[in-house]
């Protein structure tokens, strides 16, 4: 009794200290996860992050118990239940996440597991003696006896993601040598800085956010603009069609000012202003003429030269 309570109390300590040291904690999932492969996730996790399991009721009793001095932490208790652990970090959020899902392990198919995934027979030959038949009618697929053995006629989905494994079904794929599922640490909630989001949140891309953001700025300032309410985000074009309607004003009466002085000397004389195109225009054709006499003359000269012999 006295050993268990020392464990306990060393426990509590500890998870006290990796909360106080480590701003990002991960809510893991460790269904169907064996002792061998914790071990490879810890030392892939070695000098990153820390992995702790316990029992549900002591880290919400540690969880509790420090409220006080980090109230945010009440938004990490809902998400303690089921058979999950914890993994404390310090370290970049994407790279912890990939080192816990990458460690994955094939396993066959257990009678009444829950499927992950859809689970299809390929057709082919299963090299099955004829006798086993009786496996293939109970699950309805087609068969047929090729050369002394079983031969599936067509590829056929005997488990369902979400649904429980049979018996039937488990027993057939261990015979055919297939094992579906692959298990491993899963990633269920990560709590950082006092948030609390779910893993997939890492994947939104910096250009993603940036996208979201400018649509929400031009959103606002549609708006703003319809409803004639200045905004920190509207003011520029409200500056900008004042300036407008201004030059508007400008033109169609006597008044001046310097901003709309050349508009109203481009609408009365166009022809001004256009006159310079042209201009190059042709003097580019004449600079070409004169280019191609002077190439025309040089090469006068070179057959003036050609005249004489390489001796004379």
């Amino acid at each position: 009794m006295g050993g268990t309570r020392a464990q306990k109390e060393l426990y509590f300590v500890k998870l006290k200290e990796l909360i106080a040291k480590h701003p990002s904690i991960f809510v893991v999932n460790v269904d169907n996860v064996g002792s061998n492969q914790m071990h490879q996730i810890r030392v892939a996790l070695r000098g990153k992050g820390v992995v702790v399991m316990g029992k549900n009721t002591m880290v919400r009793r540690v969880l509790r118990s420090i409220l006080s001095e980090y109230p945010q932490f009440e938004k990490l208790l809902p998400h303690v239940r089921g058979n999950i652990g914890f993994v404390f970090t310090s370290s970049d959020l994407k790279e912890i996440r990939d080192l816990i899902t990458a460690n994955k392990v094939a396993a066959p198919a257990r009678a009444g597991a829950l499927a992950p995934l859809n689970v299809t027979i390929p057709a082919g030959n299963t090299g099955m003696e004829p006798g086993k038949t009786s496996f293939f009618q109970a699950l309805g697929i087609p068969t047929k006896i090729a050369r002394g053995t079983i031969e599936i006629v067509s590829d056929v989905q005997v488990v369902t993601a979400g649904t429980r494994v049979g018996a039937s079904e488990a027993t057939l794929l261990n015979l055919l040598a297939i094992s579906p599922f692959t298990y491993g640490m899963s990633v269920v909630q990560i709590f950082d800085s006092g948030n609390v989001f779910p893993p997939h949140v890492l994947d939104v891309s910096d250009k993603e956010l940036l996208d979201r953001f400018f649509s929400g700025v031009q959103t606002i300032a549609a708006i703003s603009l319809a409803l004639n309410y200045p905004t920190l985000v509207s003011i520029t074009h409200s500056l900008v069609n004042a300036y407008k309607n201004l030059l508007a004003v400008s033109v169609a009466t006597d008044y001046t000012f310097e901003g709309s002085e050349k508009v109203k000397e481009y609408l009365a004389n166009p022809e001004a202003f256009a006159v310079a195109a042209p201009v190059v225009a042709e003097a580019a054709p004449a600079a070409s003429a004169v280019a191609a006499e002077e190439e025309e003359k040089e090469d006068e000269d070179d057959d003036e030269e050609g005249m004489f012999g390489l001796f004379d």
